[in-house]
């Protein structure tokens, strides 16, 4: 779900880049020195969950654990995952630095709203824990899927057809999402569940 180098316009870039500053300033704000250590693993999840790509018809797909970012890290999905598009893009040129601004804002906007919206339904039974870590991978892929889509179309709407295949694209993907972030948060809420508690 990277956007290539010298696909966005300007104004769009311009914008993507202000919502990820704003975005970084206050998840930088908010992390406490406690916290770097879980930031730093999860930053490294979504980097090597990113890097495996699935071919979905003339496109790929891959995996983001964007949404468990969010339930975890709160607004510090920002930096983390800022840090993962980074080293992406300067490793293997995923993406680039010029629309690194853009993809951060598409895949941590989503993780924040799920992890804001969602984690307070954590640990109120396992039924409620489970649908709200399901819906909470589902909704941060799908969300990055249609923010990316809505940045390829406010370019310039030649590239509609693109955006909807995009998002048609991530539909299995995010389920499997959903499942994936069902499973570790429940994991993680029996073993450690103060990781969803300290981010609040």
């Amino acid at each position: 779900m990277h956007i290539a180098e010298g696909v966005l316009s300007v104004p769009v870039l311009a914008c993507g880049g202000a919502v990820c500053v704003a975005g970084l300033w206050l998840g930088l704000r908010r992390l406490s020195s406690s916290r770097l250590a879980t930031v730093a693993m999860l930053s490294a999840a979504f980097f090597v969950a990113s890097l495996v790509h699935v071919p979905v018809g003339p496109s790929s797909v891959h995996l983001l654990l964007n949404g468990l970012l969010g339930l975890v890290l709160g607004w510090a999905a920002f930096p983390a995952i800022f840090i993962g598009l980074l080293l992406q893009a300067m490793l293997f040129q995923f993406g680039g630095l010029m629309v690194l601004g853009c993809n951060t804002v598409n895949m941590a906007l989503p993780a924040v709203v799920v992890g804001l919206a969602l984690r307070p339904l954590l640990g109120r039974g396992k039924a409620l824990s489970a649908t709200a870590a399901f819906l909470a991978g589902w909704a941060a892929v799908f969300g990055a899927a249609l923010l990316t889509a809505l940045c390829l179309w406010s370019t310039d709407e030649g590239f509609l057809a693109a955006a909807k295949a995009l998002c048609v694209a991530e539909l299995p993907i995010s389920v499997v999402e959903g499942l994936i972030t069902m499973l570790t948060t429940g994991f993680l809420l029996r073993t450690s569940p103060e990781l969803f508690t300290s981010s609040r």
